[in-house]
This record gives C-alpha cells, structure tokens and sequence, in this order.
C-alpha cells in the first residue's frame, strides 16, 4: 500500500518509522510519504492560512496551497484523498479493514480552523474523523488511521491471528490475556488458561469477553 500525507508539520511523523510499522516500512510492506503542503506556497513567507470570510476566531487554510499540493502528489487521482476532520465519517473497525483493502491512500491535513470549502468540494473524496473531540491538526488523527490499517495488511504483523481475535471484530471486547509468571503478587493465571483444554479455554474467552463488554462498554451489545 502506497500512503501519501499532505502536513504542515512533517516531522511530527517520525513515530511512524518505531516498532511494528517501522519494519513494514523498512520491508516495503507499506509506502509512506510526507509532503510539506508549505513548498507549495508560493508567497514570501510560505503563508497557507489566512482570515475567513464572514469574520470569527482563529485562521483557515487557504485553497492554492493545499490544491497545488495535492494535484502535485496525486496528478490523476489515483489515490483515495481522505481529509481529517470532526466533521468527518467516524473511523471503526470495519471501515479500518475497508480502508486497508486500498492500494493509494492520500491523507490530507488541516490545521487551525480548518481548510477552505473550496478545497473539500474538488479534491477531496472523504472527510475521516477519529472521534468527537478537536485536535489541533489533523495530524495525530493522520497517525491513527496509518497505525491501524497497517495492521491489515499483509506481512506487517507476524499472524493474521492477532487481528482476527481482537477487540471490536467480533461485536465484543477482548477477553483477558496473561503471560508468565503464573502467580505474580498473589494473582493467579486462571487455570482453564493453563490446562491444555482448547475448548474449554474457547468457552471461558467468549464468556470472559461478553462480561468484559457488559461491563466496559454495553452499548456495543445492545448494538
């Protein structure tokens, strides 16, 4: 998978070379590029906000800049451009898997305010949010969408277990997970765990996971 990031903070995206995506990349598994949507401001000062019209607080994102930026990066629209916003589709598992299953993902990042109408209606394919809050860019939320449909894609995790049993796939949450010692400051592995019994150990997860979910997060099973 190709990923294209248009920012005007680039080195924020240093994380994304750590740990498990770190070596999809170094494996060519994934393709990651950061554009600095500034080198495409073509004034004295690489301005790319400005005032809006109709007056209110802070500043918004200029349509050239971000335009030129794109259309630069992306010149036959082969990509899925994806604005960050709150105003935007709220990212979950399922849309991660269908995320995943493209081949060019272009995210595009705002900043301050927000970016000129002007840019959504002819560039953009999807506004993606992350949540219900404000960020400050979109940039963080840019980190999110990478980090977790990079998980599905072939040859960056070693199983293809490890995303089939985990939380939200199954409309419920994970069940507990252990590890040695088997009894650390007084708390005990579960014995089930430690048995051998595979379908025992099936039965006591898929009970583990409903109580967890009725207890985290019931909505999901009224869902």
């Amino acid at each position: 998978m190709r990923i294209d990031i248009l920012t005007i903070f680039p080195s924020c995206y240093q994380g994304l070379k750590c740990s498990i995506i770190g070596k999809a990349l170094d494996k060519g598994v994934i393709s990651l590029n950061i554009y600095d949507i500034r080198d495409y401001a073509f004034n004295k000062h690489k301005k790319v906000d400005d005032y809006p019209y109709g007056g209110g607080a802070g500043m918004v994102m200029m349509p050239a800049p971000l335009c030129d930026a794109i259309s630069a990066c992306d010149p036959k629209h082969n990509s899925l451009r994806i604005l960050l916003s709150p105003k935007g589709k709220v990212l979950d598992q399922e849309l991660v898997k269908s995320l995943a299953k493209s081949q060019h993902i272009m995210l595009v990042n705002g900043a301050y305010e927000g970016v000129d109408q002007r840019v959504i209606d002819s560039q953009i394919d999807m506004e993606l949010s992350i949540g219900d809050y404000i960020l400050t860019s979109g940039d963080l939320a840019s980190m999110v969408v990478v980090n977790s449909i990079a998980r599905y894609i072939d040859g960056v995790l070693g199983s293809s277990q490890s995303t089939a049993e985990e939380s939200f796939n199954s409309g419920v949450l994970e069940y507990p997970q252990y590890t040695r010692p088997e009894v650390y400051s007084g708390m005990a592995v579960p014995e089930v765990l430690l048995s051998g019994n595979h379908a025992a150990i099936a039965a006591w997860r898929a009970e583990q996971s409903k109580k967890l979910t009725k207890k985290m997060r019931p909505d999901l099973l009224e869902e």
